[in-house]
Protein backbone atom coordinates (compact mmCIF):
# COMPACT_ATOMS: atom_id res chain seq x y z
CA UNK A 1 0.00 0.00 0.00
CA UNK A 2 1.61 3.37 -1.09
CA UNK A 3 0.85 5.80 1.60
CA UNK A 4 0.93 9.97 1.53
CA UNK A 5 0.38 11.94 4.55
CA UNK A 6 -0.54 15.92 4.30
CA UNK A 7 -2.00 18.58 6.09
CA UNK A 8 -5.37 19.88 4.99
CA UNK A 9 -4.18 22.73 2.88
CA UNK A 10 -6.71 25.12 1.16
CA UNK A 11 -7.34 24.56 -3.13
CA UNK A 12 -3.88 23.20 -3.18
CA UNK A 13 -1.62 23.31 -6.08
CA UNK A 14 -1.50 20.60 -9.01
CA UNK A 15 1.36 18.82 -7.61
CA UNK A 16 -0.90 17.96 -4.52
CA UNK A 17 -3.52 16.18 -6.32
CA UNK A 18 -0.38 14.65 -8.34
CA UNK A 19 0.39 12.90 -5.56
CA UNK A 20 -3.10 11.96 -4.33
CA UNK A 21 -3.60 10.43 -7.83
CA UNK A 22 -0.75 8.40 -7.32
CA UNK A 23 -1.07 6.75 -3.61
CA UNK A 24 -3.49 4.31 -1.95
CA UNK A 25 -4.07 5.91 0.54
CA UNK A 26 -4.06 9.19 2.06
CA UNK A 27 -3.80 10.65 5.52
CA UNK A 28 -5.14 14.05 6.50
CA UNK A 29 -2.67 15.28 9.45
CA UNK A 30 -4.33 17.51 11.74
CA UNK A 31 -2.80 16.94 15.02
CA UNK A 32 -0.23 19.71 14.92
CA UNK A 33 -0.12 23.04 15.79
CA UNK A 34 -2.02 25.61 13.88
CA UNK A 35 0.16 27.99 11.70
CA UNK A 36 -1.12 31.19 10.59
CA UNK A 37 -0.58 32.80 7.28
CA UNK A 38 -0.17 29.29 5.68
CA UNK A 39 -1.07 26.64 2.82
CA UNK A 40 -4.03 25.43 4.84
CA UNK A 41 -6.20 28.66 4.80
CA UNK A 42 -5.00 30.56 1.46
CA UNK A 43 -3.72 29.60 -1.32
CA UNK A 44 -2.75 31.85 -5.13
CA UNK A 45 -4.56 32.81 -8.00
CA UNK A 46 -4.30 34.79 -11.21
CA UNK A 47 -4.81 38.54 -10.73
CA UNK A 48 -6.24 40.63 -13.86
CA UNK A 49 -3.14 42.81 -14.24
CA UNK A 50 -0.65 40.04 -13.81
CA UNK A 51 0.76 38.40 -10.93
CA UNK A 52 -0.93 36.50 -8.85
CA UNK A 53 -3.16 37.32 -5.14
CA UNK A 54 -4.05 35.21 -2.20
CA UNK A 55 -7.55 33.97 -1.66
CA UNK A 56 -8.02 33.65 1.81
CA UNK A 57 -10.23 31.22 4.10
CA UNK A 58 -11.35 33.38 6.59
CA UNK A 59 -10.77 31.55 10.13
CA UNK A 60 -12.31 32.22 13.84
CA UNK A 61 -10.39 33.14 16.90
CA UNK A 62 -7.50 30.94 15.65
CA UNK A 63 -4.23 31.01 17.56
CA UNK A 64 -0.94 28.81 17.78
CA UNK A 65 -1.66 27.37 20.81
CA UNK A 66 -4.54 25.15 18.87
CA UNK A 67 -4.20 22.06 16.56
CA UNK A 68 -4.76 22.22 13.42
CA UNK A 69 -7.76 19.98 14.15
CA UNK A 70 -9.29 22.68 16.65
CA UNK A 71 -9.41 25.33 14.34
CA UNK A 72 -13.00 26.82 13.26
CA UNK A 73 -14.23 28.16 9.67
CA UNK A 74 -15.62 32.13 10.75
CA UNK A 75 -18.63 32.35 8.45
CA UNK A 76 -18.93 29.73 5.52
CA UNK A 77 -21.61 32.00 3.31
CA UNK A 78 -18.96 34.97 4.07
CA UNK A 79 -16.15 32.49 3.11
CA UNK A 80 -17.86 31.57 -0.45
CA UNK A 81 -18.31 34.95 -1.37
CA UNK A 82 -15.16 36.14 -0.49
CA UNK A 83 -13.41 33.30 -2.31
CA UNK A 84 -15.88 33.91 -5.44
CA UNK A 85 -14.88 37.14 -5.05
CA UNK A 86 -12.16 37.14 -6.14
CA UNK A 87 -12.41 34.79 -8.92
CA UNK A 88 -15.13 36.62 -10.45
CA UNK A 89 -12.54 38.40 -12.89
CA UNK A 90 -12.19 34.74 -14.50
CA UNK A 91 -15.97 35.10 -15.60
CA UNK A 92 -15.92 35.08 -18.98
CA UNK A 93 -12.55 34.68 -19.62
CA UNK A 94 -11.65 31.01 -18.83
CA UNK A 95 -13.58 28.18 -20.46
CA UNK A 96 -14.15 26.42 -16.89
CA UNK A 97 -15.22 29.35 -14.94
CA UNK A 98 -18.85 28.11 -13.82
CA UNK A 99 -17.90 24.61 -12.77
CA UNK A 100 -15.02 26.07 -10.43
CA UNK A 101 -17.39 28.05 -9.24
CA UNK A 102 -19.81 25.61 -8.78
CA UNK A 103 -17.29 23.59 -6.47
CA UNK A 104 -16.49 26.69 -4.55
CA UNK A 105 -20.20 27.45 -3.52
CA UNK A 106 -20.55 23.42 -2.93
CA UNK A 107 -17.39 23.57 -0.94
CA UNK A 108 -19.05 25.70 1.78
CA UNK A 109 -22.83 24.62 1.03
CA UNK A 110 -22.27 22.10 4.55
CA UNK A 111 -22.04 24.79 6.96
CA UNK A 112 -18.96 22.87 8.96
CA UNK A 113 -17.37 24.84 11.67
CA UNK A 114 -14.26 22.89 11.09
CA UNK A 115 -10.99 23.91 9.19
CA UNK A 116 -10.16 20.63 8.46
CA UNK A 117 -13.69 19.06 7.32
CA UNK A 118 -13.86 22.64 4.56
CA UNK A 119 -10.60 21.68 3.25
CA UNK A 120 -11.56 18.19 3.02
CA UNK A 121 -14.50 18.74 1.36
CA UNK A 122 -12.63 20.69 -1.26
CA UNK A 123 -10.04 18.13 -1.73
CA UNK A 124 -13.32 15.83 -2.74
CA UNK A 125 -14.82 17.65 -4.44
CA UNK A 126 -11.99 18.55 -6.58
CA UNK A 127 -10.79 14.80 -7.04
CA UNK A 128 -14.71 13.95 -8.20
CA UNK A 129 -14.56 16.22 -10.67
CA UNK A 130 -11.18 15.48 -12.20
CA UNK A 131 -12.14 11.49 -11.79
CA UNK A 132 -9.80 10.89 -9.00
CA UNK A 133 -10.03 8.59 -6.47
CA UNK A 134 -9.34 9.83 -2.73
CA UNK A 135 -9.15 7.41 -0.07
CA UNK A 136 -8.25 9.32 3.10
CA UNK A 137 -8.85 9.53 6.67
CA UNK A 138 -8.47 11.96 9.25
CA UNK A 139 -5.50 11.23 11.30
CA UNK A 140 -6.85 12.72 14.70
CA UNK A 141 -10.28 9.72 13.96
CA UNK A 142 -7.77 7.25 13.67
CA UNK A 143 -6.37 6.34 17.63
CA UNK A 144 -2.33 5.71 16.28
CA UNK A 145 -0.24 5.67 19.12
CA UNK A 146 1.84 8.78 18.52
CA UNK A 147 4.12 11.10 20.88
CA UNK A 148 2.94 14.60 21.46
CA UNK A 149 5.99 15.84 19.50
CA UNK A 150 8.17 14.17 16.42
CA UNK A 151 9.74 16.97 14.66
CA UNK A 152 8.86 17.76 10.98
CA UNK A 153 10.64 14.23 9.84
CA UNK A 154 9.41 12.28 12.72
CA UNK A 155 5.94 11.84 12.18
CA UNK A 156 5.65 10.09 8.35
CA UNK A 157 7.93 7.02 9.40
CA UNK A 158 5.90 6.54 12.83
CA UNK A 159 2.51 6.40 11.04
CA UNK A 160 3.84 4.91 8.02
CA UNK A 161 4.83 1.91 10.43
CA UNK A 162 2.03 2.01 12.14
CA UNK A 163 -1.18 1.87 9.30
CA UNK A 164 1.36 -0.88 7.57
CA UNK A 165 2.26 1.06 4.37
CA UNK A 166 4.53 -0.67 2.36
CA UNK A 167 5.92 2.80 0.71
CA UNK A 168 5.45 6.06 1.57
CA UNK A 169 5.53 8.96 -0.84
CA UNK A 170 6.15 12.59 -0.28
CA UNK A 171 6.87 15.98 -2.56
CA UNK A 172 10.12 15.42 -3.57
CA UNK A 173 10.65 19.61 -2.23
CA UNK A 174 10.60 18.00 1.46
CA UNK A 175 13.60 15.12 1.11
CA UNK A 176 15.54 17.01 3.87
CA UNK A 177 13.79 16.44 5.99
CA UNK A 178 13.29 12.31 5.74
CA UNK A 179 15.97 9.85 6.82
CA UNK A 180 15.84 6.32 4.57
CA UNK A 181 16.67 4.67 7.35
CA UNK A 182 13.78 5.86 10.20
CA UNK A 183 11.34 4.39 7.38
CA UNK A 184 13.38 1.04 6.39
CA UNK A 185 13.70 0.09 10.28
CA UNK A 186 9.45 0.10 10.37
CA UNK A 187 9.49 -1.85 6.99
CA UNK A 188 8.56 0.35 4.49
CA UNK A 189 10.34 2.55 1.70
CA UNK A 190 10.52 5.96 1.32
CA UNK A 191 9.57 7.42 -2.12
CA UNK A 192 9.27 11.26 -3.45
CA UNK A 193 6.77 12.41 -6.21
CA UNK A 194 8.49 14.43 -8.90
CA UNK A 195 6.56 17.13 -10.36
CA UNK A 196 7.44 19.36 -13.40
CA UNK A 197 5.38 23.01 -13.86
CA UNK A 198 2.04 22.55 -15.27
CA UNK A 199 2.20 24.90 -17.95
CA UNK A 200 -0.88 25.64 -19.88
CA UNK A 201 -2.48 28.86 -21.83
CA UNK A 202 -4.18 31.20 -19.94
CA UNK A 203 -5.95 33.45 -22.08
CA UNK A 204 -5.80 36.92 -21.99
CA UNK A 205 -3.81 36.46 -18.65
CA UNK A 206 -0.07 35.87 -17.99
CA UNK A 207 0.74 32.23 -16.65
CA UNK A 208 2.34 31.81 -13.26
CA UNK A 209 3.59 28.67 -12.30
CA UNK A 210 2.65 26.67 -9.16
CA UNK A 211 -0.95 28.34 -8.34
CA UNK A 212 -3.73 26.46 -7.20
CA UNK A 213 -5.37 24.23 -8.66
CA UNK A 214 -8.61 26.36 -8.63
CA UNK A 215 -6.37 28.21 -11.46
CA UNK A 216 -5.46 25.27 -13.40
CA UNK A 217 -9.07 23.73 -13.64
CA UNK A 218 -9.87 27.33 -14.94
CA UNK A 219 -8.32 26.68 -17.99
CA UNK A 220 -7.74 23.24 -18.44
CA UNK A 221 -9.90 19.57 -19.23
CA UNK A 222 -10.17 16.96 -16.47
CA UNK A 223 -8.83 14.59 -19.34
CA UNK A 224 -5.59 17.13 -19.74
CA UNK A 225 -5.16 17.46 -15.60
CA UNK A 226 -4.85 13.94 -15.13
CA UNK A 227 -2.57 13.36 -18.07
CA UNK A 228 -0.31 15.90 -15.86
CA UNK A 229 -0.70 13.84 -12.67
CA UNK A 230 0.65 10.61 -15.09
CA UNK A 231 3.60 12.32 -16.01
CA UNK A 232 4.67 12.68 -12.26
CA UNK A 233 7.58 10.30 -11.80
CA UNK A 234 8.21 8.46 -8.47
CA UNK A 235 11.62 8.45 -7.59
CA UNK A 236 13.44 6.22 -4.54
CA UNK A 237 15.02 7.92 -1.63
CA UNK A 238 18.77 7.65 -2.27
CA UNK A 239 20.74 6.37 0.80
CA UNK A 240 23.53 8.39 2.18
Amino acid sequence: MRLAIMQPYFFPNAGHFALIARTDRWIVFDITQYTPKSWITRNRVLKRDGGWAYIQLPIQNASRSQRIREVCVGDNDAASRRVLGALSHYRKRAPFSKVVEDIVRETFSRNDESLVAVNVRALELVCSYLGVPFRYEICSDMGLDLPEQAGAGGWAPRIAGAVGADEYVNPIGGRELFNPLDFSSRGVTLSFLETADFVYQTGTFTYEPGLSILDVMMWNEPSAIRAYFEEARIVPAIFS
